[in-house]
């Protein structure tokens, strides 16, 4: 909005050509969501204290000792976190471009579903929340439309249209591979399993937030980058013009991740719910859609894809041979069964995943 309201008007103030600056109006968006989450967090984590009486309900087969730690805790946090994400976004980004509302449809829509999740589980008391079957459907059709929209958009931007439903390969700088009208159903796995591999390894004080806030900054660095033709060029990875705006909506979503995890730090005040994880995961999905660079998510996201992988290994192997390959599902579940401290375990996931992110933008030089 702000960028609509001053960048006409550079040529005749001066101070006003600062909003022409994606870097500028990112960081604007970062500090504006972060004073949202510190602001409204203490009122909203009262408000839902009183709402929802006994809190999120907690799993009786899980780690005892959270039926006594983390019972009474409210959820649906990511209402303080998506709060902090529109408003940032809306007020600094440049509303005309179509990857800022592609972005903000997938994360309200999964948003959205999440608190239908949550809302039942705190109703109910029950950790049986929205049907899976249901869940799912709502997210893959969010993700059908996502992609829909981001591929067409990348077409009217002058992109190629065997390009925009290709998939680019870290480490090859030239290799494309063309899937065609198939690109539709990969992109929506990429959405939909980021949204869902998020929301598994929602499980610790702290332990999801700041991966989401370390993928979420790696990402808005990708985005600037293939979104710049001069950028995109010298380090030989595909321009993808009108992207580079989307640096705007991850500055918003790691200021509102670093307010909410005031809150969140352990011991946790607040859970973000499915509310938060699941609309998290999905805006990392669309936003590695749009940028053309859905592989990378998977490097950049590793501790997410091994959390989601740990959950079917184990069920898998339940099923087939009637054993168990980790002490509990998802595998920080299992650590904590080994008898590691809740804090080493979350600090522990946070110094992979900034490795792992350091990997993820070793991308986009080895080529």
């Amino acid at each position: 909005m702000l960028y609509l309201l001053f960048a006409p008007m550079a040529d005749d103030i001066q101070i006003a050509n600062l909003f022409r600056y994606i870097t500028f109006r990112s960081g604007g968006a970062l500090m504006t969501a972060m004073l949202i989450a510190f602001v409204f967090g203490q009122p909203m984590i009262g408000w839902l204290r009183r709402k929802q009486g006994r809190g999120q309900p907690i799993r009786s087969e899980g780690i005892e000792r959270h039926v006594i730690e983390k019972a009474g805790t409210p959820t649906m946090g990511g209402f303080l976190i998506l709060l902090g994400v529109m408003v940032g976004t809306l007020l600094w980004a440049d509303l005309s471009n179509a990857y800022v509302w592609i972005v903000i449809f997938v994360t309200a829509g999964f948003g959205i579903i999440g608190f239908i999740d949550d809302y039942q589980k705190v109703t109910k008391q029950t950790t049986d929340g929205l049907g899976s079957k249901l869940k799912l459907l709502g997210e893959f059709i969010i993700a059908l439309i996502a992609v829909w929209w981001a591929t067409a958009t990348a077409t009217a931007n002058g992109m190629d249209a065997a390009v925009t439903t290709s998939i680019t390969f870290p480490f090859f700088k030239d290799f494309l591979f063309n899937l065609g009208p198939l690109f539709l159903v990969f992109g929506c796995l990429v959405i939909v399993g980021s949204g869902n591999a998020v929301n598994m390894t929602d499980g610790l004080d702290g332990l999801a937030i700041v991966p989401v806030m370390i993928a979420a900054a790696t990402f808005g660095v990708i985005a600037y980058v293939v979104g710049r033709v001069d950028f995109a060029e010298y380090l030989q990875v595909l321009y993808t013009p009108g992207t580079g705006e989307i640096l705007v909506f991850c500055g918003a979503l790691l200021g509102a991740g670093l307010g909410f995890l005031w809150w969140n730090a352990p011991p946790a005040m607040i859970f973000m719910g499915d509310t938060g994880s699941l609309s998290l995961g999905g805006a990392l999905g669309v936003i590695a859609v749009a940028v053309k660079h859905e592989i990378v998510l998977a490097i950049v996201g590793g501790l997410f894809v091994l959390e989601m992988v740990s959950v079917m290994v184990q069920v898998a192997s339940f099923k087939l041979t009637g054993k168990r390959v980790f002490r509990m599902a998802p595998i920080h579940h299992h650590y904590e069964k080994k008898g590691w401290a809740e804090p080493t375990i979350v600090i522990r996931f946070w110094i992979i995943a900034v490795i792992l992110a350091l990997v993820g933008l070793a991308t986009l030089k080895l080529r």
